[in-house]
């Protein structure tokens, strides 16, 4: 009786309003960064666009990490007429979901064999309208959390992620699949109605008031850009967290920005990819989601990263494994589902802290820091370098290089961990003066 009890205190917090809503929001966010990410790679390869080229389209995510440069305008702008009518986060939510079914919409209609340049600007345009979509999104569901549904709600947020991704990826590859890949973009829109149906009924979030300095240019932004800065880099160890967030993702992105460029070169079709990477690989990251909670729970947050990050680097070395293997869709099938259990748990204990440092006040702009430096070296690396080491290293080698690329990071945590300096639980205060 006493493990039901358990179990199912467990489970409840991922049928509340704010996680729930944190899932939907999640599916939005992961639906551009699918276009451009798993789905364009395909795209490009199936064009006969040489390898240099393909990995560099990662310029298109790069954007992501330059959120920090406008998600203070998020914080502080309003949009004039809607945002008197639904608020500020929800104005810029439905403008945001606009400009990315916008962009989306035009790479779908584009060829990039006839202008690989103005393929390569749509792509931009949808790495910027999905960025600011994440903006939006982070600060809506974090706002909508209490703290006690942090970890919930982080879980819920990567199983809508991937959800999204799924949906817009694995559809995307059906449909073209058929021929169309116009069809394939234009529909991958409509995951974007379960946010604006959530956003719809919770409302707009409440947040504690920005401070307001005084009035002119220079007092904008000392309270949009310096004050939310200044708050998160003058607590104790801000400077080494910030350098574990820039560091402890560069093997898994670098990994992961490759794959199905590797995939493609071990002869798997958009079918074997679409079943046993994408969809099979679909229930190992959920579980590792639901597994994450409940290692959040029993561990502790800090254990809990320290865990997740050594298992996402273990799921590195696995795909050197099957690039010794060769095409063999039942490693396929183990290696993704691997990597994505892993995933799913480092997303929901990594995502939890880094949403428990955020001040409310400055939601989007903080996370926005936090999120967008958690890939930057990772994606300017990848999309610089990825593919001339896989063809100067070969596949093997390039593996096992990402994995010792995710070795900085466990030792930056671990010793954050001994330190103090690692949110101990599921209350706001830290060493780190959150």
């Amino acid at each position: 009786m006493a493990s039901n009890r358990s179990l199912t205190a467990a489970i409840r917090p991922y049928f509340e309003a704010g996680p729930l809503g944190a899932l939907a929001l999640g599916m939005a966010s992961g639906t551009p960064y699918a276009m451009i990410a798993a789905t364009l790679t395909t795209r490009l390869a199936e064009s006969g666009i040489e390898k240099k080229s393909v990995t560099a389209f990662g310029l298109a995510l790069l954007v992501y990490s330059f959120k920090p440069l406008w998600a203070p305008l998020i914080d502080r702008v309003r949009i004039p007429v809607l945002a008197a009518l639904i608020g500020q986060r929800r104005a810029w939510l439905v403008v945001s979901i606009i400009l990315a079914s916008a962009a989306i919409t035009w790479l779908g209609l584009l060829d990039p064999t006839a202008d690989l340049a103005l393929f390569a600007a749509a792509a931009v345009a949808v790495g910027f309208a999905g960025a600011t979509l994440d903006i939006v999104i982070d600060a809506i569901r974090i706002e909508w959390l209490r703290v006690d549904q942090m970890g919930a709600g982080s879980g819920m947020t990567q199983y809508g992620w991937r959800m999204g991704s799924y949906l817009a990826g694995a559809g995307a590859l059906l449909l073209a699949a058929q021929g169309s890949w116009a069809l394939a973009y234009a529909s991958a829109v409509l995951l974007f109605a379960p946010s604006l149906i959530a956003a719809a009924l919770l409302g707009e979030p409440q947040r504690p008031p920005a401070p307001q300095s005084g009035k002119g240019l220079a007092a904008a932004i000392r309270d949009s850009i310096i004050a939310p800065l200044a708050d998160f880099l003058t607590r104790k160890g801000a400077w080494i967290v910030l350098a574990f967030v820039l560091v402890h993702k560069i093997g898994d992105t670098v990994c992961q920005l490759s794959v199905r460029l590797f995939y493609n070169d071990l002869g798997f079709t958009k079918e074997e990819v679409a079943f046993y990477d994408v969809s099979l690989g679909l229930f190992g990251y959920l579980g590792g989601v639901f597994l994450g909670g409940l290692i959040y729970k029993r561990i502790g947050l800090a254990a809990s990263v320290f865990l997740s990050l050594i298992l996402m680097g273990v799921s590195n070395a696995a795909y050197a494994g099957l690039a010794l293997i060769g095409h063999d869709v039942w490693a396929l099938a183990a290696v993704q589902g691997f990597e994505n259990l892993a995933s799913g748990i480092g997303g929901v204990t990594v995502g939890a802290w880094l949403a428990l440092l955020c001040d409310r006040r400055f939601t989007a702009t903080q996370f926005a820091l936090l999120s967008s430096a958690a890939a930057i070296l990772g994606r300017a690396f990848s999309s610089g370098t990825a593919g001339a080491l896989i063809e100067a290293l070969g596949y093997v080698d390039f593996y096992w290089l990402t994995t010792a690329l995710a070795l900085p990071g466990v030792l930056i945590f671990l010793w954050l961990w001994r330190a103090g300096l690692v949110v101990a639980d599921d209350t706001v205060e830290t060493a780190t003066g959150v």
